[in-house]
């Protein structure tokens, strides 16, 4: 199994250290970089029994956030809907273009259930991310940035009549970065923006698909 060329320098700086502090770290940390990292098993295959990477499986993602978090941040839900979109495409998982998702929602205003979305566009799978809080700020700053966000996740099987029942469903407590606040000073608001959904669409993606240990040493700063 390949895991990516970051996490695997990340491990060969950690073995090097290793060599001169513990010598069963070292052997350890040389197993990894041999046979890679530990592999986690995705939250919603272990929950479920199924997987999203099923050849038969398509999978519409869907975005919301209410009114007072898209005053202070238009279009995060578009924006988180694309990169987990993107996220999943790029593990295997078949996920309706977010552009033509985008179009139903915005043609169809008055849609109520997940699975109306579903049974529209010939999705199988509904994903629903739920931002309930969401900022970009540190605690009590505005000179600080740290992405916080709180998000409900829930899948929605869709059967052949149309009709879809939640059959998964987690809570995402998100922060970022995860060490220590950015300062304003060093990025612009857009540029870190963009960071932080990269990290919030990792964080949601990896529920469906298998990731490893290492994977956030580099969000740590």
């Amino acid at each position: 199994m390949r895991f990516p060329f970051q996490t695997a320098l990340t491990l060969v700086l950690l073995a090097t250290v290793a060599v001169g502090t513990s010598g069963c770290n070292y052997v350890v940390l040389l197993g990894y970089l041999i046979g890679g990292p530990p592999s986690i098993e995705p939250d919603f295959d272990s929950m479920t029994g199924e997987s999203l990477t099923d050849k038969e499986v398509i999978v519409a993602v869907v975005c919301y956030a209410p009114k007072e978090v898209l005053y202070d941040y238009s279009r995060v839900d578009r924006d988180i809907a694309k990169y987990v979109s993107y996220q999943m495409t790029a593990k295997k998982i078949k996920v309706l273009n977010p552009d033509l998702v985008q179009k139903w929602l915005d043609e169809n205003s008055n849609w109520d259930q997940p699975s109306e979305i579903g049974q529209a566009l010939g999705a199988t799978h509904v994903v629903y991310i739920d931002i309930t809080k969401y900022t970009l700020y540190e605690e009590n700053s505005h000179e600080l940035y740290r992405g916080r966000s709180e998000v409900d996740v829930t899948v929605y099987e869709i059967d052949e009549d149309g009709e879809g029942e939640p059959i998964y469903s987690t809570e995402l407590l998100s922060r970022f970065p995860l060490a220590a606040a950015q300062d304003s000073s060093d990025i612009s608001r857009p540029g870190f923006q963009a960071r932080y959904h990269q990290r919030l669409s990792f964080e949601v993606g990896r529920l469906f698909y298998e990731h490893y240990n290492g994977d956030d040493i580099p969000d740590a700063t």
